[in-house]
């Protein structure tokens, strides 16, 4: 009886352990989930331009590709090449961070330019150039290069999600977390692009199917959606310079050179002790607009280095040798 009791105990003990390990991932995969916004809702805002031009029909398939190789992305790939950071180089994940958020800030800016420009999205010109309902040669392309945009962004997720676990934690630790990461991201993001992409034919069958109150539903999902992709899109924007500047100050801080930060925080705290009734969202939005500021500016430095510098030196280097090892031809 005295060992059952004491089987019993240890039983309860292990348990309370694995219920605090449970609690202790979760939350730090929403702490994590949380910081890499500026990278989710962009994902979640570009990723539908790749499904235009397509037959209904293959809109759920073609985003459950993408789904897969976002997945394959971050599990295979990307995890095992943080986990090893974590453990060889724990000195590069900061360097490597600020990259990825010099590289949101760049995204954003350049959105900014092609309005200003009059020369629209990047993605733009994609969605002008394919006869309406696409084969399978130019799905199979347009998956293929939501899987690459899906990298980039996945990359810098799971840098930032590495860099908001404590150094003390196991390596199984640090897998748990950053697996629960990956899934939960690609599942929230794809999710809800696939609402997104769905939401028009909905509205539509409501609208032409049913009557009533059904049917007055479907013409408001049918007006809604243009204005909240838009919106999507703007706030997907200003949140990839936000994210994006606030990770190079944090890491320009860390690296040594404080000015920037603590210049921020102090504009911070000017502007919550002017707004008492509220403190803490007014010296957050004081916080994000300086970051966001801090984000565009850079951002619009880099534009001209990526285009005379980075995407040269990469269609002289990178990008023959990819075309080597496919056997085809280094325009593709």
């Amino acid at each position: 009886m005295s060992g059952l009791i004491a089987l019993l105990d240890d039983v309860a003990s292990i348990s309370k352990v694995a219920a605090a390990s449970i609690d202790d991932v979760a939350g730090q995969a929403a702490k994590a989930g949380a910081k890499a916004a500026g990278a989710l809702i962009d994902d979640a805002a570009v990723t539908p331009k790749y499904l235009h031009g397509f037959k209904a029909e293959r809109e759920l398939p073609i985003v459950w590709k993408i789904a897969r190789g976002s997945f394959f992305n971050k599990l295979v790939i990307l995890l095992p090449v943080a986990l090893i950071l974590s453990v060889f180089a724990p000195w590069l994940i900061t360097p490597l961070l600020m990259i990825g958020g010099a590289y949101l800030c760049f995204e954003g800016a350049e959105k900014i330019a092609h309005v200003f420009a009059h020369r629209g999205d990047r993605h733009d010109s994609e969605k002008h150039t394919h006869p309406e309902g696409g084969g399978a040669a130019l799905e199979e392309q347009r998956v293929a290069g939501a899987i690459k945009t899906d990298f980039i962004l996945s990359a810098e997720i799971m840098t930032i999600a590495l860099s908001t676990i404590p150094a003390t934690d196991t390596l199984l630790m640090k897998a748990i977390i950053l697996a629960v990461v990956a899934v939960g991201i690609t599942v929230a993001v794809y999710g809800a692009v696939a609402l997104i992409v769905k939401a028009d034919d909905v509205g539509m069958h409501l609208a032409t199917e049913r009557g009533g109150l059904l049917a007055a539903l479907g013409r408001g999902i049918v007006k809604f959606m243009p204005g909240f992709m838009k919106a999507l899109t703007i706030v997907g924007t200003a949140a990839m310079l936000w994210v994006g500047g606030n990770i190079v100050i944090h890491g320009l801080a860390d690296l040594g050179w404080h000015a920037p930060y603590d210049w921020i925080h102090h504009m911070a705290e000017i502007a919550g002790h002017a707004a008492a009734s509220i403190q803490g969202l007014a010296a957050w939005a004081t916080t994000a607009f300086f970051d966001g500021v801090f984000g565009l500016a850079l951002g619009l430095m880099l534009i001209p280095v990526v285009e005379r510098a980075i995407n040269p030196l990469l269609a002289a280097t990178v990008l023959p040798l990819i075309a080597r090892f496919k056997g085809g031809d280094a325009a593709e």
